[in-house]
């Protein structure tokens, strides 16, 4: 009886002995293959994209996706040749002669007086010491040209414009029909300021046009650029004499 269970125990030791050595070895050792049913399979090698005789369909949206990328500058290189051309009006540009400047004045004029020479179509404000700032400007055309001798009465910024009765028949007549009034702004033909000429209908005024200056164009007016007549505005007062010659 005793020898029957010793020889158990033994076996029993053994193969204890046994299983510890199979399992410390188990993590060193190759790990034999594993086989899945096909059926069981077939969803993650899908997954995978690597199933027999299927072409990942990513592949295919990527040259369609490229091609859009690489028409869609010729299209729009189609539509700009196929809209027309903008047409770029050119205005005349001021001859640099009737921009701003000092000049010599040798005349009977004193100063602080504006002497308008409408032939050579500029304006003096007389200074000191012999000298004089000269502006360029747009005088009367045939027919409207005027001489005179008056003091500034009015001075106003952005005024506005209420063309005289003669001028809006005169118009009309052409075919161009003149608002009653305009108020004053960028529109208006009298520019950012104007200085009214005793009790005239004439001023010394800006203009929206300055590629007319130097021209004869105006009903009678002196014309000058915006940013003259705002600079002249500046350094002469109501009671200026302004000598039209």
């Amino acid at each position: 009886m005793k020898t029957a269970f010793c020889s158990l125990l033994g076996a029993v030791a053994i193969l204890a002995a046994g299983a510890t050595t199979t399992l410390a070895n188990d993590r060193y050792a190759d790990m034999p293959p594993v086989t899945v049913s096909p059926d069981l399979s077939a969803p993650w090698v899908l997954q995978l994209g690597r199933a027999p005789g299927i072409v990942r369909p990513a592949r295919q949206a990527a040259q369609p996706l490229q091609r859009l990328f690489q028409a869609q500058p010729d299209r729009q290189k189609t539509a700009a040749v196929q809209q027309p051309a903008r047409r770029m009006v050119m205005r005349p540009q001021i001859n640099p002669i009737y921009l701003p400047q000092e000049v010599t004045y040798d005349g009977p004029a004193k100063p602080g007086t504006i002497v308008i020479d409408t032939h050579q179509n500029f304006l003096f404000l007389i200074e000191k010491n012999g000298k004089a700032r000269r502006y360029g400007v747009g005088t009367g055309k045939p027919g409207f040209e005027w001489s005179g001798t008056h003091k500034i009465t009015n001075k106003r910024e952005w005024p506005d414009w209420r063309p005289p009765a003669e001028m809006i028949k005169r118009e009309a007549a052409k075919g161009r029909y003149l608002p009653t009034y305009l108020a004053g702004g960028i529109e208006n033909p009298l520019g950012a300021r104007a200085l009214y000429l005793g009790t005239t209908e004439y001023r010394i005024h800006g203009t929206n046009q300055p590629w007319t200056i130097g021209g004869a164009v105006s009903s009678g007016c002196i014309r000058m650029r915006n940013e003259d007549v705002v600079d002249l505005y500046e350094r002469v007062n109501v009671g200026t004499t302004v000598e039209v010659i």
